[in-house]
């Protein structure tokens, strides 16, 4: 039972641990195993290597400074980090923004729905271009005299705004025209929407064609996002999905060793940053060439993004290219209908093939009771019961050890010298009282999948960010603010050990004793939506564990009663009785002790033992007593 109980401790502790340590190690993801560049059609579209950022352009390309231009920023942080120029603001049903004239960059971008974990009454930057922390979306052309992310641009209106009625909003900047080629940067947002249409509209008025390209890129820095928990900490940093190699990661500790291995050249995929619960990403048509790439600028300034072609622009020819840029949360039912692979940006690890129908389950009961704490509850009853049939085999191994028990201390008491000796006797009486002590750890084993792709989906779930439960608890992302949660959660815990057969063992009790403590308080770190869903489970758990626990003991108590009755119908030794019953072990030492003999001597048959026990001597002695009628003493002779 020792063992049984320890493996049972390990098992939980383990689990709880191995979910804080997996989601430590979603800052340092491992590094990727990745295949290397285009595929055989992706090659046979394109006729000239697209020019990556740092390398000097291709002739077609029309020059070799456009690509020192796109890595032209100032190697520290500090308030000139961007050029600054007019801002235009921009705000629609969803989010407001603010474009930057220098460069035409998006410098700020707030989420409406998505509250500031600073001050709930502002939205969440997901863009900004402040000095302790900055995150921007540029784009620009690559090209002799193109505009880039440091070009001045003109524009209408400082001033836009989605008005009722409308689909979309529309902001066009216009570049200098440079030796007769005008270039204007379009920003389209649409209502109901995240995605951002970025657009270049290239107009040769020269007398020459020209071959430019187009770039995009997000430009930030390594810290973790605004109100991030010290606790738990999640993925920040550059990812980006192909169809050849899938999603990946893309570290900002192997950007800085210059070691960082992900596919270049494809017609296919994203690129895009990511942090808790949000992401930004440029998604390029499909079956279109592009050439990803992400890299090191300065000391903690890090960018990703993409290279596409506009094409060959004839003189008097006007060509466009737009790119996607989303920027929002990492809503999973959404996110898959924007681009193939971009829901795997909700990374659940190891336990997706779980956690993705999980979180479906939870919000169809969200859909039902439009309160994702309610749906919480909802799930982990359903859960509950889907494991109802394992828990309970498992709750009647523990009740029948809790039973027996006692007898399991007599035999440790008795055998306490000789450990091989005790190990055998309690094997025979679980053979005997047909008891499998491991009955209890093999239902729990096959559950512990499932508790982990619950606890990823829960801590993923960027819908419970500021989602209510009642009175307190306003937000179930974060920690309950009152400790009442984790407090309840221990109390439950506790009576869930008195509830568990008690360990003969003395440190495996303290162990026992200890571990509502240990949890509560490691549990005050955890999101309440997490609390609260093992809270729940730990409940229903105490319920059924105790009417299992409670049938067994009757149950004992039954046979126990039963067992009383039959001695209370053994009558009372008396004096006679005494007597007789000494007179009876005095006639079988009697006869015993002649037979004994004889079959030691003779060494025959038992036929023949029966023989000789008939044979004169002591024997007819012993016939002779034994027909002596009770209460009179046989005479000598």
């Amino acid at each position: 039972m020792e063992t049984r109980k320890l493996i049972l401790i390990i098992i939980f502790s383990t689990s709880l641990l191995f979910l804080w340590d997996a989601w430590q190690k979603e800052l340092y993801p491992p590094a990727s195993q990745v295949m290397s560049g285009a595929s055989a059609d992706s090659a046979n579209q394109r006729h000239d290597p697209l020019p990556v950022p740092g390398d000097e352009l291709t002739a077609s390309a029309s020059g070799t400074g456009a690509a020192s231009e796109i890595e032209g920023i100032s190697p520290s942080i500090t308030p000139n980090l961007f050029t600054i120029g007019e801002k235009i603001h921009v705000k629609t049903d969803l989010v407001v923004a603010e474009i930057d004239t220098a460069g035409g960059d998006i410098r700020q971008l707030g989420l409406i729905a998505h509250p500031s974990r600073e001050d709930i009454s502002k939205p969440y930057e997901l863009l900004l271009d402040k000095t302790a922390r900055f995150q921007v979306a540029q784009s620009g052309l690559i090209g002799n005299g193109l505009p880039n992310h440091k070009t001045k641009y003109t524009v209408d209106s400082d001033n836009y705004e989605l008005q009722p009625g409308q689909d979309k909003v529309t902001v066009r900047l216009l570049a200098p025209e440079v030796d007769g080629v005008q270039v204007a940067k379009i920003y389209t947002f649409h209502r109901g929407s995240y995605v951002i249409d970025v657009e270049f509209e290239v107009v040769n008025h020269s007398d020459t064609a020209i071959i430019p390209f187009s770039y995009f890129q997000m430009l930030r820095d390594a810290n973790d996002p605004t109100g991030a928990s010290t606790m738990v900490h999640s993925y920040t940093g550059p990812a980006m999905y192909t169809d050849e190699e899938k999603f990946l990661k893309i570290k900002f500790s192997d950007l800085d060793k210059n070691k960082a291995e992900y596919p270049t050249n494809a017609d296919n995929g994203w690129i895009a940053m990511l942090e808790h619960y949000f992401l930004t990403a440029w998604l390029p048509p499909q079956n279109t060439p592009r050439e990803y790439f992400a890299k090191r600028l300065a000391p903690n300034q890090y960018t990703a993004g993409v290279i596409a072609p506009v094409g060959t622009i004839e003189p008097g020819q006007t060509k466009n290219i737009t790119m996607p840029f989303y920027a929002g949360p990492q809503e999973q039912n959404k996110l898959a209908e924007l681009a193939p692979g971009l829901d795997l940006t909700v990374d659940y690890g190891w336990l997706t093939i779980l956690a993705k129908p999980l979180f479906w389950l939870l919000s169809f009961y969200h859909s039902w009771t439009d309160n994702w704490g309610a749906a919480i509850i909802l799930l982990t009853l359903t859960v509950k019961l889907l494991f109802f049939p394992l828990s309970a085999a498992g709750y009647r191994s523990m009740a029948k050890m809790r039973v027996v028990t006692p007898k399991l201390q007599r035999i440790r008491e008795q055998y306490a010298s000789d450990r091989q000796r005790m190990h055998q006797a309690m094997m025979e009486f679980y053979k005997e009282e047909k008891i499998n002590p491991m009955g209890g750890c093999l239902p729990i084993l096959v559950q512990i999948p499932v508790f982990i792709a619950l606890f990823w989906t829960l801590l993923a779930a960027v819908e419970l960010r500021y989602a209510p439960l009642a009175l307190w608890i306003t937000d179930m992302s974060v920690p309950d603010p009152y400790y009442v949660l984790p407090v309840i959660m221990g109390i439950s815990m506790w009576i869930q050990s008195k509830l568990s057969p008690t360990p003969t063992d003395p440190i495996q009790a303290k162990v026992m004793q200890i571990m509502p403590i240990a949890f509560s308080v490691f549990f005050f770190f955890f999101p309440a939506g997490l609390v609260l869903y093992s809270l729940c489970n730990n409940i229903l758990s105490i319920a059924q564990q105790w009417q299992i626990t409670r049938m067994y003991e009757i149950k004992a108590e039954g046979d126990a009663n039963k067992n009383k009755k039959k001695s209370k119908n053994v009558p009372e030794p008396t004096e006679k009785n005494l007597q007789s019953a000494a007179l009876a072990t005095t006639e079988e030492e009697i006869i015993t002790e002649p037979e004994a003999n004889i079959a030691a001597n003779s060494g025959q048959s038992e036929k023949k033992q029966s023989q000789q026990a008939a044979t004169p001597g002591k024997s007819k002695a012993a016939v002779k007593v034994k027909s002596t009628p009770q209460g009179k003493r046989p005479r000598k002779k």
